[in-house]
């Protein structure tokens, strides 16, 4: 009989007991010609593991094995099996035959064992029970079948088929990963792999193809990178057909970057800003976006929201008339993406004051109201002295302003200022008057000095002081440019220490050099020592928030090392040193002063403007934070910043230094 006439024929498969199993009914079994001759064997020989290869015929309880029958098999698909594991009794709970083919080492036909179910009886003729899963006891099986093999050469080529397919994989950057599947096929099919391109898989470095005899396909990938997502396809061919299996590998790591974002001004202190999200979110989800900000005239990104759950946000509490970029960040559980392009410059309108000093009333009976005590100090334009008020016995310091050196609307800008700064570290304006040769200014008296002479008073100066006090000065200052103005004249006689409350705080006084930085470019002119000066006001470009944050680097290095870091024999060779950047940290002056403390110095004494952080980020660097353990435990020596202090008090230089750009354009060889 033709294979093709061969009815009512199925397969199914049995995972966890790894074997085939063919399925006929009573009728077509007997039609096929006879090629075997049968013989008892006994249950235990059947499952047998160290048996190479055997056959397993089942037949229906009810069934009447003739002594001498002979059959043939429709040779089914080969499959490689260490051993055979005892059959559970579902298997056979609806169908009437069943064929079992275990071959170990080869493709042939082997030696065919045959057991027969019987039925037990107990107390008459009952329905059988199964004991031991198939196995019955030896006394049941009566019957001896003997099978004889006709054509042993005979083997059917089939199409290749995976037994196993591949299987998807999630895995994360840089681990190893394996794809595995196992296919059939006679004659032996040729093996290929395919990648996410569709390009052939070959080995090499992080590739690795096994194809072992048993018809297992192991593809190994190491060092995984986020390229290697995608669909892995393995494609088996013979003679007789072409059959596939494919799988898809996801790498996880962290995002891409987002799109550029998109700002919009939505109002004088206030923006919205969107943006879509990355093209890959690195195989998981996106938890959070986190957005930056830089203003114009800075290089240095700053964040302004840590964690945004939407990809459109309004970020507050911005400064009227202020430029500003913006940039996101995608995070994952894996980290925060680069950061995207930046936004479009947007800037903002100009808030309503703009410090012009016009609506400043000046009175004109200052003799009649105030009593003068003593002088408190001078300073390039003007004299500080302690008065009283008449009435109310308050005293306080009045600043004297000579109009010889200053006009009335520069002082008028100055009281401006003062007016609309409310800050406790910064002085509180009392009153304006006017006489004959003077503008006065009523100030709010400090009368326990300045910060250089309290620190030289301590019998033992540490490091982790002098970093309060650096980072006492940058809250002000952090406040001061919050308003868009730059003092542009720190220096030691500016800062005053206020010792009248439980913790003593820095107070920065005199504001007759601050400006209100707008969109216009304003070059200030240098006049006196350039001791502390930034780059900019010696080269004469236009001055910055930043200017401030130079002032800051040097007043540092002062406090900790008890000399200055550019000053020279002549205001010339200072100013060289200071456009050169030539500073460095002598172990005769910072033996005893941190690592953390030089970095801090360092960052904040850049050339170009741009480069210096912004006071709110000079107050995240670690040096600054409390309780550092970066501090150094050795005292400093004071006995320098003393000298320091008197030499400054004997100067009281007021000349412009107007030839200063020329000269040391010259002697550095380039235009400043």
């Amino acid at each position: 009989m033709m294979l093709n006439e061969l009815t009512n024929i199925s397969t199914f498969w049995t995972s966890s007991l790894d074997f085939e199993v063919q399925l006929m009914d009573l009728k077509t079994l007997f039609l096929f010609t006879s090629v075997f001759k049968c013989h008892s064997i006994s249950p235990s020989a059947i499952f047998d593991p160290c048996i190479n290869s055997s056959f397993f015929v089942y037949f229906p309880w009810d069934f009447s094995f003739p002594e001498d029958v002979t059959f043939f098999f429709l040779q089914i698909k080969w499959m490689a099996l260490p051993f055979l594991s005892p059959l559970p009794s579902r298997c056979f709970s609806s169908f009437d035959w069943c064929i079992f083919w275990y071959n170990r080492k080869s493709l042939s036909w082997h030696t065919l064992r045959m057991r027969k179910r019987a039925e037990k009886e107990s107390s008459g003729k009952g329905e059988a029970k199964v004991e031991n899963g198939l196995r019955k006891p030896k006394e049941i099986l009566s019957n001896k079948v003997t099978v004889k093999l006709l054509n042993p050469n005979f083997i059917q080529e089939v199409a290749p088929e995976f037994l196993i397919p591949l299987a998807d994989v999630t895995c994360a950057f840089g681990e190893t990963v394996v794809l595995c599947c196992k296919v059939c096929g006679r004659p032996k099919p040729n093996i290929t792999l395919k990648g996410p391109d569709q390009n052939l898989v070959v080995n090499n470095s992080r590739f690795t193809i096994d194809i072992r005899e048993t018809g297992d396909i192991l593809l190994k990938i190491c060092n995984l990178m986020p390229q290697d997502t995608g669909i892995y396809t393995c494609v088996a061919v013979n003679d007789h057909g072409t059959s596939s299996s494919s799988a898809s590998i996801k790498v996880q790591g962290i995002a891409a970057a987002p799109s550029r974002p998109v700002a919009q001004e939505a109002s004088n202190t206030a923006v919205i800003l969107h943006w879509l999200p990355p093209a890959s979110s690195g195989n998981c989800a996106i938890s959070s976006y986190a957005v930056e900000y830089r203003q114009e005239d800075s290089l240095i990104w700053q964040q302004s929201v840590a964690s945004a759950v939407d990809t459109c946000i309004e970020i507050e509490d911005l400064i009227p008339g202020g430029h500003y970029q913006f940039r996101v960040s995608a995070i994952n559980p894996w980290g925060v993406s680069p950061p995207s392009e930046p936004s479009n410059m947007v800037t903002l309108p100009c808030a309503d004051s703009s410090y012009d000093g016009t609506d400043i009333h000046w009175k004109d009976n200052f003799e009649s109201a105030y009593t003068e005590l003593s002088e408190i100090g001078r300073g390039r334009f003007s004299v500080v002295k302690k008065c009283v008020h008449k009435a109310t016995k308050r005293e306080v310091a009045v600043k004297f302003v000579s109009k010889k050196m200053k006009k009335k609307d520069q002082v008028a800008h100055e009281a401006d200022i003062l007016r609309h700064l409310q800050h406790p570290q910064l002085l509180t304006l009392c009153d304006t008057y006017e006489s004959v040769g003077s503008f006065m200014l009523v100030l709010q008296l400090l009368a326990d000095g300045r910060l250089l002479d309290y620190l030289v008073s301590h019998d033992e100066l540490m490091e982790e002081k002098v970093a309060f006090y650096v980072r006492d000065t940058l809250e002000a200052v952090q406040y001061l440019h919050s308003c868009r103005v730059a003092h542009l004249d720190l220096k030691p006689e500016n800062l005053l220490v206020d010792l009248h409350i439980p913790v003593p705080r820095v107070n920065i006084i005199d504001f007759g050099e601050a400006i209100q930085i707008t969109n216009h470019c304003y070059v200030h002119q240098l006049l006196g020592n350039p001791e502390f000066a930034a780059p900019e006001l010696i080269q004469g470009t236009p001055v910055a928030l930043s200017t401030d944050i130079w002032n800051i680097g040097v007043l540092a290095y002062v406090m900790l090392s008890g000399v200055s870091p550019f000053l020279d024999e002549s205001l010339e060779e200072t100013c060289m040193n200071i456009c050169r950047l030539d500073f460095s940290f002598p172990d005769e002056f910072f033996c005893g002063v941190s690592q953390a403390a030089r970095d801090f110095i360092s960052s904040l004494l850049q050339g170009d403007h741009r480069k210096r952080p912004t006071a709110a980020t000079c107050l995240q660097h670690p040096w600054l934070h409390s309780h550092s353990s970066e501090y150094s435990k050795t005292p400093l020596d004071t006995s320098r910043l003393a000298s320091f202090v008197e030499r400054r008090k004997q100067q009281n230089d007021v000349r412009p230094l107007t030839n200063v750009k020329s000269l040391v354009s010259s002697s550095m060889g380039r235009t400043l």
